[in-house]
């Protein structure tokens, strides 16, 4: 069987390159930086019920079923890797800090409840006692107790042993033009100037995507970046048990602690802001600001580091899954808040397509083609 190439080694491209080449077919990941990016900096909340926004039901149907395949993809993983990626399934908890976020999180609650998911209202106190450290001010909140959280670092870091143990093809260097010959994508030239050849091509580069030398114009479309700064902090005693998501006068905020460590990551800011990693005063003082509000122990924990990544944002900030109008490339890609959710579904789907098996249906409403 012909080789497929996969530009872009975060969690999603790794997930791909490894699902493939344990099926069967030959793979070359291309990324000059593997396992960085936008996982480098992402916080692993596997929480698709405490993300559900209005009108997202087709993207909450996905995240739910990418949740529910991390406890078989995981296992496989961590048996393909030897290592462990701090998958906890603690369920998530979201709290409201005023009565004005109260109201909203009751709102959303009925929305949940309007979908047949399995969520829980909680008192403030029944809060607290979920989460001592929580403010005495928290006023109530949902617990769903499906969601789960993981460590995007060390997921990748098991993916990044997987996909060299399943004989992927690893090429340390940046993908700088698609090769097209008679309307159909053949391959990759990439910045050291060799040339790769493939039977399909996948482009899985994130806010990058749509950049790549080569691309016929529409065929993908553009995917904007969102930068994302995020605080990580370090515990010398456990501080939380599970995810915690608040609302504060409006705002959002979440920590997400690690199963080992004692690290607490709060995040993120979300700005347009072009291709812009700078970490601001600004950005990090919101993020603890409101962390404070419902956390006040959040002060006296350990400052570990500080950082700002970039979200990769389709049209209508929902993935790209799916092969293109271009035959012989295939797009992963748009992923925006929820590329480590949508691990395991998107590789799984692309995998199928690069294997001749029919994809999950739930993928179907994410295809490429929506946007022409």
């Amino acid at each position: 069987m012909d080789s497929a190439v996969v530009i872009g080694a975060g969690v999603i491209g790794l997930s791909i390159a490894w699902r493939t080449a344990a099926a069967g077919r030959p793979v070359t990941l291309i990324d000059p930086a593997p396992a960085g990016g936008a996982t480098h900096v992402a916080a692993g909340m596997l929480s698709p019920v405490g993300e559900l926004k209005y009108g997202e039901e087709p993207l909450l149907h996905l995240g739910i079923a990418s949740r529910d395949r991390y406890a078989a993809f995981n296992a496989a993983l961590e048996e393909a890797s030897g290592q462990t990626t701090g998958l906890r399934a603690d369920g998530n908890l979201e709290v409201a800090f005023d009565a004005s976020d109260l109201a909203f999180l009751d709102d959303l609650r009925r929305f949940q409840e309007s979908l047949g998911l399995h969520t829980e209202k909680l008192s403030g106190r029944e809060c607290r006692r979920l989460e001592p450290m929580l403010a005495p001010s928290v006023r109530g909140g949902i617990l769903a107790p499906d969601d789960a959280s993981i460590d995007p670092r060390r997921l990748a870091a098991a993916l990044l042993v997987a996909v060299e143990r399943a004989g992927v093809r690893v090429v340390r260097d940046r993908a700088a033009a698609l090769l097209v010959e008679h309307d159909r994508a053949t391959g990759v030239r990439l910045a050291g100037g060799d040339e790769l050849s493939a039977g399909d091509v996948v482009l899985a580069a994130g806010c990058h995507s749509h950049l790549l030398d080569g691309l016929p114009a529409g065929v993908v479309p553009t995917i904007r970046p969102v930068k994302g700064q995020v605080v990580r902090l370090r515990a010398r005693q456990t501080f939380l048990n599970r995810a915690v998501r608040g609302v504060v006068k409006g705002s959002t905020v979440y920590l997400v602690p690690r199963e080992t460590g004692g690290e607490i990551v709060v995040g993120a800011t979300q700005e347009e802001q072009g291709y812009d990693t700078t970490v601001t005063a600004g950005g990090m003082w919101e993020l603890l600001r409101d962390a404070r509000e419902l956390l006040p122990g959040i002060t006296e924990l350990e400052f570990s580091e500080v950082v700002a990544g970039l979200r990769p944002g389709s049209p209508d900030n929902a993935p790209v899954i799916g092969r293109s109008s271009l035959p012989g490339l295939i797009l992963a890609t748009g992923h925006f808040r929820n590329g480590v959710l949508l691990t395991p579904i998107t590789a799984d789907a692309v995998a199928a397509l690069l294997t001749g098996v029919e994809p999950p249906s739930v993928v179907k409403p994410f295809g490429p083609e929506r946007f022409t």
